[in-house]
């Protein structure tokens, strides 16, 4: 039998611990965590492409801020909406 091979930093104590913390977790637990890393994911980015992908970012937070407000003004009343829109 073959000795089981880890990727370097791991052993079977550690493999252990991450799997005992996931088996006993809870389903809402779970899905807290994955709604986290979703929010929070950070990536490795070339720094010659850093200025591309700030501007990327606003203009997807730009887009955001509209459609919120555009989302907003439609569930008001439309007299409402009008007068929010005019200011």
């Amino acid at each position: 039998m073959s000795k089981q091979r880890y990727a370097r930093g791991w052993n079977e104590s550690r493999v252990r611990r991450v799997l005992d913390y996931y088996e006993s977790q809870t389903d809402e637990e779970a899905a807290t965590e994955i709604r986290s890393a979703l929010e929070n994911t950070t990536m490795e980015v070339p720094t010659a492409l850093v200025p591309v992908v700030r501007e990327l970012i606003a203009k997807r937070k730009s887009a955001r801020v509209h459609a919120t407000k555009r989302r907003s003004a439609a569930s008001q009343p439309a007299g409402r909406a009008r007068r929010t829109k005019s200011l």
